[in-house]
């Protein structure tokens, strides 16, 4: 019986880090119990997406009917903040508080900027929704005010979450703890996604109030719960605050130093604006050209999000086994373009089905798409600045994809605009045409983007991050 145990055990010891890819990112000082509390702040940035980007877009559009540059706009305000990602990171990377803390007072400030701009976000909805006699462009504006603020909180409670666990874990399983808190985000954002679908499956203004209220109490319960005893306080690091720190300028230089920076930025840019471009007009398309439901819309960002949990785990064996990271974007890009054109063809079928399976198709695709340059991303780090690198990343992502947001949708309005006039022809005065020109111009940023990861690949380059004795049988994503 003896023997029968050992042999179940030694098994056990085999199986386990196959199902649990992310048990091996546990230290002894970084026990998995605190490594998922800590990543809980994630959950709360998923959250405030979907309901930002998911939701909100397809209301303000569909049940408010405003125009889709207007919301397109109110969505992209929070990414003004993105290019400052790199300033934020690098800021808490020198800062030196009373307690010796870097990241808190920054996750602090931006959990409360967060809470802020969801407390606002009601009362502009009342003044849209035509409940009230003030004028129009005050709703308006508490809306952009409200998404300001709570894209600022996002972008700078990330930046300085993930440098937090950065700077928690050890050199060696830093990638799987970075990778597990991406996990994190998009798990937040399937259940975020799957549950505002059931609250509003009986729609109301007074019922999406109350989500947008419990989400906001929500995001400060579950930051305050990530933070709590997490960050230790030095000592040391409190005496050094009349020593002068490196300037931004000084950074940020060597940092561009390291090979190919530069070029691997442009491609983040380009492959994210890629799959970024059809955020805000996936729902109401779903909505207005295939008549689905805002329950059924809103499950579709949570169908995204499981794409790309799903393309984790296939990467993590992809990753192990030594495939080259920008082999692994390229093989995420050839995905995405499947998915929109399977998402194009649904409109002249009338086959939700189709469109389902494109939307799963583009998660997919970004998933390993972003495994594959957070995997880069981590190569070109800095010694002691993990801020500034992981800042950097997010801020060329977060930039482009709200750039491409707004691109997106006021070519939607143009295009059909033209279509309904006639201007295009008989053929194209369809409901669809604005919407399926967006996605062919993001298929052909995709094919831009493999051009772009093809100059980056190296047959010999075997990035130590994905040694397999680093990397054990962990998955890394993003």
């Amino acid at each position: 019986m003896n023997g029968i145990n050992a042999r179940l055990a030694r098994a056990w010891t085999h199986i386990g880090p196959r199902f649990l890819p992310f048990a091996d990112a546990a230290t002894e000082k970084l026990p998995l119990s605190r490594l998922l509390r800590l990543a809980l702040f994630q959950v709360s940035v998923g959250m405030a997406t979907v309901l930002l980007i998911g939701t909100l877009n397809r209301v303000l559009i569909v049940e408010f009917n405003l125009s889709a540059w207007l919301v397109a706009t109110m969505v992209s305000l929070p990414l003004m903040v993105a290019p400052f990602r790199a300033v934020i990171g690098f800021r808490s990377d020198v800062y030196r508080s009373s307690f010796g803390w870097r990241r808190v007072p920054y996750i602090w400030i931006g959990t409360m900027l967060q809470f802020g701009g969801l407390a606002i976000m009601p009362f502009a909805l009342i003044v849209l929704s035509g409940d009230t006699h003030g004028p129009i462009w005050i709703g308006q504006a508490g809306a952009a005010l409200s998404f300001l603020m709570v894209g600022a909180g996002m972008q700078t409670t990330q930046t300085t979450g993930l440098a937090l666990a950065t700077d928690l874990a050890p050199l060696e399983a830093r990638p799987r703890v970075v990778a597990l808190m991406y996990v994190m985000l998009l798990i937040g954002a399937v259940f975020s996604g799957l549950t505002f679908g059931l609250l509003l499956s009986n729609f109301s203004e007074v019922r999406l109030i109350q989500v947008v209220q419990g989400s906001g109490l929500l995001t400060m319960a579950l930051n305050l719960f990530a933070l709590w005893k997490q960050e230790p306080r030095d000592a040391r690091r409190a005496q050094q605050r009349t020593i002068a720190p490196p300037t931004f300028g000084e950074s940020w230089k060597i940092f561009k130093q390291q090979h190919q920076a530069t070029r691997f930025m442009f491609a983040v840019v380009l492959g994210t604006a890629a799959f970024n471009m059809q955020d805000i007009i996936l729902e109401p398309y779903g909505g207005q050209v295939l008549r689905l439901s805002v329950a059924a819309t809103t499950g579709l960002t949570a169908l995204l999000a499981g794409g790309a949990l799903i393309a984790f785990a296939m990467a993590a064996r992809m990753l192990i086994k030594g495939v080259d990271p920008y082999r692994l974007a390229a093989i995420g890009v050839l995905v995405g373009i499947v998915g929109f054109s399977a998402v194009i063809f649904s409109a002249p079928l009338d086959a939700t089905n189709l469109f389902r399976v494109g939307t799963l198709g583009i998660g997919f695709g970004g998933g390993f798409f972003s495994v594959g340059t957070l995997i880069a991303a981590m190569d070109l780090e800095t010694r002691d600045r993990t801020g500034l690198a992981l800042g950097a990343w997010g801020a060329a992502q977060a930039t482009s994809a709200g750039i491409a947001i707004a691109a997106g949708g006021c070519l939607r309005d143009i295009v059909s605009s033209l279509a309904s006039s006639g201007t295009l022809g008989e053929a194209l005065s369809l409901p669809s045409t604005g919407y399926c020109t967006v996605y062919h111009v993001e298929i052909a940023l995709l094919f831009g983007t493999l051009v772009c990861l093809g100059r980056l690949v190296r047959p010999s380059r075997i990035s130590k991050l994905r040694r397999p004795h680093e990397l054990g049988a962990t998955g890394l994503s993003s």
